[in-house]
């Protein structure tokens, strides 16, 4: 029996509108085969809400957000308030609102290498062949949101952290661990921080609840330094805002494209998910953006929802356009394919699987049922 959901959708700024188009196209793929019902509600959020109501976070928008069982975003920001130092309001508040309003506290990024797209990332292929990351990081404590401030001579910014705030995180990557390698690191410097010291004693004391997953704890710089060395060997990596903010940018070139690599941003009564691509502003309308990252974050909301065969008929379609070289130009050795053609592919997959397609009609962008 199918399930009915209310999905908030915020498409934002550039390129957003247009990959999050595609990513609905998929999601209503979805939903025609296996019998549920999204219901979609649209808000402006970023430099668009700025245009329209001179808030980057509308209380409208806010509003759709509280009331979805989960929301799309697309991406945010604009070069006329990007190169304006001056501009008192700016899209990415809205965007900080939205997580803090929210408490959207735990930020998931999953890094995977594709096979086929191996010889895009700048690391050598038998380091990342076969990896399969995903980053926990928490989002709404430590120094960025510490107390800050000027001294007479100086400048400070405080890292603060409770054992709630750790806990709540904790618990997450441990379930997450156990659907995967069951091996969780946890990211610190606990040889020098406190906040990382308390890290270490509450993830310790969280691990007893998950006496089926493997442990590991590592210094943050030793785990910068083996990302590159050898990223085979993680599974799930727990670990604070800063340090967070870092190792899943470091972890990103693995895969070779930023336009395949997917986010959420979870809190207790609701969740975001997003590429984690910028607005991109110089290919906005122009049909040429590449829509799996956000597609890719669609697969990770139907897994929020528990629509889990969904979600991988979902990215197993994204393979497939991987592997026939359905792309866009960003990951094409020749021409690519369009936003839209992409999505289209992506969506008749799931409707039809391999079938749908045949060799002669991926070349020509489209599928049978097109």
């Amino acid at each position: 029996m199918g399930v009915k959901k209310n999905i908030g959708v915020l498409p934002g700024d550039g390129i957003g509108p247009e990959v999050i188009a595609e990513a609905i196209k998929v999601l209503d793929a979805v939903c025609s085969k296996y019998g549920h019902k999204f219901t979609y509600a649209y808000g402006h959020v970023g430099a668009v809400a700025i245009d329209h109501t001179g808030n980057p976070l509308p209380d409208e928008t806010l509003a759709i957000c509280e009331r979805s069982d989960a929301f799309l975003f697309g991406a945010i920001g604009d070069p006329k308030y990007d190169n304006d130092p001056k501009a008192k309001v700016r899209p990415e508040q809205g965007l900080l609102k939205l997580r803090k309003s929210l408490g959207l506290y735990a930020n998931i990024r999953p890094v995977t290498a594709y096979d086929s797209l191996l010889h895009m990332s700048p690391l050598k292929t038998e380091k990342i062949k076969g990896v399969d990351i995903v980053v926990y990081r928490e989002l709404t404590g430590g120094i960025y949101f510490g107390e800050k401030g000027r001294t007479e001579d100086g400048a400070f910014d405080h890292c603060t952290y409770s054992n709630y705030e750790i806990d709540r995180i904790a618990h997450l990557a441990f379930q997450s661990a156990q659907n995967r390698k069951k091996h969780v690191t946890l990211v610190d410097k606990a040889n020098v921080l406190e906040t990382s010291r308390l890290w270490r004693e509450r993830v310790n004391e969280v691990a007893k609840d998950y006496p089926d997953i493997s442990l590991e704890c590592m210094f943050v710089d030793n785990a910068a330094m083996q990302m590159i060395q050898n990223p085979k060997q993680f599974d799930v990596i727990l670990t604070e805002n800063m340090f967070g903010d870092i190792i899943s940018d470091e972890a990103s070139v693995i895969g070779g494209s930023l336009g395949l690599l997917p986010s959420a941003s979870v809190g207790d009564k609701t969740a975001m998910f997003e590429p984690i691509h910028g607005s991109y502003p110089q290919a906005a309308g122009k049909n040429i953006a590449n829509p799996l990252a956000t597609i890719l974050s669609a697969a990770m909301m139907l897994d929020h929802l528990n629509l889990i065969d969904e979600a991988i008929e979902v990215r197993q379609a994204v393979s497939a356009s991987l592997r026939h070289g359905m792309v866009t130009a960003d990951l094409a050795r020749n021409d690519g394919y369009s936003t839209d053609r992409v999505g289209d592919f992506v969506a008749n997959y799931i409707a039809d699987g391999e079938d749908s397609c045949s060799q002669q009609n991926i070349q020509a962008g489209i599928s049978t049922i097109i």
